[in-house]
């Protein structure tokens, strides 16, 4: 195959051959997640990342380079989760930058763009570490250059670019410790190796089932093709009644429809006293049912597959309906004069977000570690908030980026991200606001706060490995400080004192407690009560946080 340029058309097929092939292997890639905890989502956030960017390609009827570059770019910042989606995202525009003018691309065309896709990643992470996915594209792109002048076919091009992205990948636990310790190299690094595969195959013309990769034991389905697939953003027409328990209140049917929104569109939701009717387009309809039985028995259940029965009038009468609600709401909205502040936090767990409401915050943005709000959610709530300046809480490491991404995307508000990476950093930052006070001082006064709080983390292990020089078993409490494991034992309680030991000093006259919901108020309890008794200079308070998989969240201030 002597093939020496790549135009729209066959790039759009690698790009698209790349995202599938990280879809299929996205579970894989999960499980490189270094952390023992349960909580791997660097596949699941970087397929979520590109398959958004897909959709927008996959709808593109006959694309030129430009248009193709635009819906990559675009579809990709928008979907971007997670630290990795959001480099991925990051990647993927500056080489998209680089080729949107172009007719056709050479080898040093391609060369050119994928350095430009690394200077722009470095410069969206403060603190670039080497053996990551940077590490990964940065080498690609220095092999890209390094032989495109000299290089006969684009076949051989390709082929030598992946393979020393792949000798780099392998590099990547002597470059971070803890890679080494676990025994595995970059998840991200990974999956961007595997969008690199992909897309080979994609250029080859390879037909490949890449589910495959992983056998499916589910029933077979029927197929429709990629372009109404890619129509359907949202598969699952969702609807149900809600029989109350009790009359929802105004602001938790807020609430809901808020989180209704971060899981889909064609929201609607109707109340009275005794019965709430919805209907959302959602890929997780059974997040949606969760949420619901919350507040009482449900009735009329109906999920449609949309991709597979193509219920037009259904699906066409919905969106009208909630275009029109939405219409009624932002007209409301904007008969209102804009306020001079406002917050959006992210926040998981129902005890959580109630303290979170009652500290001010106007946008709750449900995710945390196991599912990273995307750019497009912050978007979203960003518009959601009619106020002049907005603060963002991403509580989370693996957020910041996205919600910085959001804040540059902002054109007539002012946003400001506060880095905030746990929980209680969020609280203590909202806690430390004074209207008073400039945007600017006021975020200085936040991070000053938030600097002087240590959070603890107690959940369970998953995998046999070793962190911080401490051996730990498939099933073993772990105590996760700021920077690093603090316990690890069998007994929750124990793990939990002893990581509060670990991260107390002379300073320290505050312990928060935040129980999750496997834990009995009973049992948490009893823990501030030897907290008490232990440390009688600091006060010790008691917080239902209702959060998954970590049994506690600490904090010492």
């Amino acid at each position: 195959m002597n093939t020496k340029t790549i135009d729209a058309k066959i790039l759009s097929r690698m790009f698209l051959a790349g995202a599938k092939n990280l879809e299929a292997k996205k579970e894989w890639i999960n499980e490189l997640n270094v952390f023992p905890v349960p909580d791997g989502d660097t596949g699941t956030n970087m397929t979520l990342t590109i398959m958004s960017a897909a959709a927008e390609v996959g709808s593109l009827q006959d694309p030129d380079m430009e248009t193709l570059a635009k819906a990559i770019s675009s579809g990709s910042l928008r979907g971007a989760r997670g630290n990795s989606g959001v480099i991925l995202s990051q990647l993927l525009r500056g080489f998209t930058r680089s080729v949107r003018k172009s007719s056709e691309l050479t080898a040093k065309d391609i060369a050119a763009a994928m350095e430009k896709g690394v200077e722009t990643a470095y410069k969206a992470v403060m603190k670039p570490k080497e053996g990551t996915i940077l590490t990964v594209a940065r080498e690609a792109a220095a092999r890209a250059s390094e032989i495109a002048e000299d290089v006969e076919d684009l076949e051989t091009f390709f082929n030598e670019v992946f393979a020393h992205a792949e000798a780099t990948l392998e590099k990547t636990p002597e470059m971070l410790p803890v890679l080494k310790e676990a025994g595995v190299v970059d998840s991200g690094g990974q999956g961007l190796l595997e969008v690199f595969r992909g897309a080979i195959d994609g250029f080859l013309g390879k037909e490949i089932d890449y589910s495959s990769f992983s056998a499916s034991g589910g029933p077979a389905v029927t197929k429709i093709s990629p372009q109404a697939e890619a129509d359907i953003k949202f598969g699952y027409c969702t609807e149900f009644i809600i029989l109350l328990n009790q009359p929802m209140p105004e602001e938790e049917e807020h609430s809901f429809k808020e989180f209704l929104t971060s899981l889909g569109d064609s929201i609607v939701l109707v109340a009275d006293d005794e019965i709430v009717k919805v209907h959302v387009h959602t890929n997780h309809p059974g997040q949606a049912i969760e949420r619901a039985l919350t507040y009482g028995a449900l009735s009329r259940m109906k999920i449609d597959n949309m991709r597979e029965e193509h219920q037009e009038k259904l699906i066409k009468d919905a969106e009208k309906l909630a275009r029109e609600q939405a219409a009624q709401e932002a007209e409301a909205k904007a008969a209102e004069p804009p306020k001079d502040y406002g917050f959006i936090s992210v926040s998981v767990g129902k005890g959580l977000t109630e303290i979170f409401k009652e500290l001010g915050v106007d946008y709750l943005i449900e995710g945390g570690q196991t599912m990273n709000p995307s750019t497009e959610d912050m978007l979203n709530a960003i518009d959601k908030v009619n106020a002049k300046t907005i603060y963002i809480f991403p509580n989370n490491k693996n957020i910041v980026l996205a919600a910085n991404q959001a804040r540059d995307l902002t054109e007539d508000k002012e946003i400001i991200v506060v880095p905030t990476k746990t929980i209680p950093q969020g609280i203590t930052a909202l806690i430390s606001f004074v209207p008073e006070k400039s945007a600017e001082e006021n975020a200085e006064a936040m991070m000053e706060a938030v600097s002087k709080v240590k959070t603890g983390q107690i959940t369970y292990a998953v995998r046999d490995t070793r962190i911080d020089d401490k051996e730990i078993h498939e099933g073993d409490i772990m105590g996760i400080g700021d920077s690093g494991m603090l316990a690890v034992g069998k007994e929750r309680a124990d793990v939990a004192k002893e990581t509060v030991a670990a991260m107390m000093d002379d300073e320290a006259e505050v312990i928060s407690v935040y129980y999750g919901a496997d834990i009995a108020e009973e049992e948490a309890e009893e823990l501030c009560a030897f907290l008490e008794e232990e440390y009688p200079d600091c006060e010790v308070e008691l917080n239902m946080g209702g959060q998954p998989i970590y049994y506690y969240v600490i904090s010492v201030e």
